[in-house]
């Protein structure tokens, strides 16, 4: 079966606009979606990305422009200033957690997808902290997951292990934005090229 990889964060505007429609290409062209969480603070970086925070004004203030464009043309809600989003980055790490709960979900072959959209929504369009635990753990529950089970699985080794492994490849593959899909090699950047991803797979399955 052909594989699509998604290297994001669970801090990712471009993450949630593009749940939906990734959701349905995959399964139009019956792929499977391998779902990568990674160490984006400490990663895109040293790929050549550049986090919101240390850009220009001209260009923050075009990131949410372009925010309010998408929310609008997609009809999704999203708080261009959400509550639980520290526009300074602090404390690091904050947005790991529910990415390694992702990882635990997509291990158990749970609806990783789901949950995944689900800590997006939370964190953009309803005010809800998911960097805390018991916010994960409500969020899942909500979404028909075992969110004690998960929030549990969170730190352990196997998890911890994917993670690394996904921020490593990530790394190697020059991966510099999020969301960033892979297929066979070939990068696609941010929710706006999921057309190109939607062709490729086409070109492939014809």
């Amino acid at each position: 079966m052909i594989e699509v990889s998604c290297y994001y964060s669970l801090s990712s505007p471009w993450a949630y606009f593009a749940g939906p429609r990734l959701q349905e290409i995959v399964a139009r062209h019956r792929v499977r979606l391998l779902l990568k969480p990674f160490d984006f603070q400490e990663i895109v970086p040293r790929t050549g990305g550049v986090p919101l925070r240390t850009r220009p004004e001209p260009r923050r203030t075009y990131h949410a422009l372009e925010l309010d464009r998408w929310r609008k043309h997609l009809g999704m809600p999203l708080q261009l200033t959400p509550k639980y989003y520290p526009a300074d980055g602090k404390p690091a790490g904050w947005n790991k957690p529910p990415g390694w709960m992702v990882i635990a979900a997509q291990e158990r072959g749970l609806d990783a997808q789901r949950l995944s959209h689900a800590l997006l929504r939370a964190l953009w369009a309803e005010e809800r902290d998911t960097s805390d635990r018991k916010v994960r753990i409500a969020v899942a529950d909500e979404n028909g997951l075992p969110g004690a089970e998960l929030a549990a699985a969170e730190q352990g080794a196997p998890v911890q292990a994917l993670y690394k492994a996904y921020s490593d490849e990530a790394e190697r593959l020059g991966v510099f934005g999020a969301p960033t899909y892979v297929l066979e090699g070939e990068r696609f950047w941010g929710q706006d090229r999921l057309d190109f991803l939607d062709r490729a797979l086409e070109r492939r399955r014809g």
